[in-house]
């Protein structure tokens, strides 16, 4: 391995490549600790603001960003991401944005364009937001997070002016972060938005690894909730490992489908007749279905336990609300898991039927004088490639719901951190290790492109 290490940077392409990338990644990871200036930071959350912590700590992974600290990368890549979620399913509903995604490259440059400007609006909108309901929020007797020195004139509250300018950070913060994504995309190696999260993500992994240390006693205590003992470990750690093997192992997965291409003559000569594979990823949704069920089951949560707060405590609606609130929040709850597992079967199937189109490949088979043996080119060979694709999702859904349940259950079972169940066997573990496999996948295409061997090969 460390003569193959050696090889990649020999190449002098290549290593130019990935210098720029760890580079601009670099530059991400110090924006990422510049704090707004009228801003106090590190401050724990108040009696009434767990919940929303909570919140923030789960978003944050998805997001590249910490929300629970007022950075200038405060609202992270999340604009950028749902502006061009948002364009993708609109390329299979709408006309206009589906003409433009026959057109190409100019259609795709369009689309992209589009996407910037619907992250704008996206970054002003969410970070009023964030300001107005959680950094400018607080009651009676509760720590400000505004720096007094900011107030306006008689206020408690911040200067309008210095609002304005506080978005204005936030949004100019999530568009240069897109900036160098796309530059990582032309001039590095690598996806840039996936390599920005993946450095959220592992960057936080240490230090939830030192909070496990530090707190872990040297000793056989039992599962018991909220004490970490060697049980505990050699549990995260198996997790950890099962969940990298899971990952790999899913991630290679295909359901290869033969193929036959058909026979001409030109001339004296006989092309075609050669039989391929059609190779169908059994994980064709990657992770997106775990960060929208995710998403969707962290709202109702914070949003019945604030909306509990206008009913007097003791009242039947209070008491509802709250209860409803804390199954939805706590993550522990039998209705929780269930509708987690629903939402990400469902979020599987609905994103692989956005992104896998049968009856467009089967057109593509028989353009190119290519068919299944078996099936006839045209309806036949697109309804055979739906039931292949519906088979092998199930698959894929299973395995993704298994590998987002499975820390839910640890951090309310074990009573560890949330930081530490995500990060060390769930979500965090899997979008880290599919980003690093598909770069080394990148890596491996400029290797075998100059005749050495790639660092998966042995």
């Amino acid at each position: 391995m460390l003569e193959k290490l050696r090889v990649v940077f020999t190449i002098p392409e290549l290593r130019n490549k990935i210098l720029l990338t760890l580079g601009l990644l670099a530059i991400y990871r110090i924006g990422f600790h510049i704090s707004l200036p009228m801003m106090n930071q590190n401050l724990a959350p108040s009696a009434g603001e767990d919940t929303a912590s909570q919140f923030f700590e789960k978003v944050s992974l998805f997001a590249a960003s910490d929300l629970r600290q007022a950075t200038i990368f405060g609202l992270g890549i999340m604009p950028y991401i749902s502006a061009s979620i948002i364009f993708q399913l609109l390329g299979s509903v709408w006309a206009p944005i589906e003409e433009l995604k026959k057109e190409g490259e100019a259609g795709r440059k369009k689309i992209n364009e589009y996407t910037r400007y619907l992250t704008v609006v996206l970054c002003l909108i969410q970070s009023y937001m964030y300001l107005k309901f959680w950094l400018m929020a607080g009651g009676e007797g509760e720590a400000s997070k505004v720096n007094p020195n900011f107030f306006g004139a008689d206020s408690n509250t911040l200067y309008w002016g210095w609002q304005i300018t506080a978005v204005l950070i936030m949004t100019c913060g999530t568009i240069f972060l897109m900036w160098l994504g796309e530059q990582i995309d032309e001039y590095g190696i690598g996806n840039g938005i996936s390599l920005l999260i993946m450095a959220g993500i592992l960057a936080q992994m240490p230090g939830a690894l030192f909070d496990l240390i530090q707190n872990m006693k040297t000793e056989l205590v039992g599962l018991s909730k909220g004490t970490v003992g060697i049980e505990t470990l050699i549990i995260l750690i198996v997790l950890f490992v099962a969940v990298v093997f899971g990952v790999v192992f899913i991630t290679l997965g295909q359901r290869r489908i033969p193929t036959q291409s058909a026979k001409f003559t030109r001339g004296r000569r006989v092309y075609g007749g050669n039989r391929q594979f059609l190779p169908l990823r059994i994980n064709q949704a990657g992770v997106m279905p775990i960060i929208f069920a995710s998403s969707l089951l962290m709202i109702p949560g914070v949003m019945l336990q604030f909306l509990s707060k206008s009913f007097t405590p003791g009242t039947f609606m209070f008491s509802a609300l709250n209860g409803f609130g804390s199954i939805m929040s706590s993550g522990t709850s039998f209705v929780y898991n269930m509708l987690y597992v629903a939402l990400i079967f469902f979020f599987c199937y609905f994103w692989t039927a956005i992104t896998f189109n049968p009856k467009e490949m089967s057109d593509q088979l028989k353009d190119h004088g290519t068919f299944i043996p078996g099936y006839r080119p045209g309806k036949r060979t697109s309804d055979y490639l739906e039931k292949v694709m519906v088979r092998i999702t199930y698959v894929g859904a299973a395995f993704l719901a298994i590998v987002a349940i499975v820390p839910t259950i640890v951090y309310g079972s074990l009573g560890v951190s949330y930081s530490i169940a995500g990060f060390y066997g769930g979500t965090g573990l899997l979008i880290a290790v599919s980003v690093a496999f598909d770069l080394i996948q990148k890596i491996d295409s400029h290797l075998v492109m100059r005749n050495y061997r790639g660092l998966l090969e042995g």
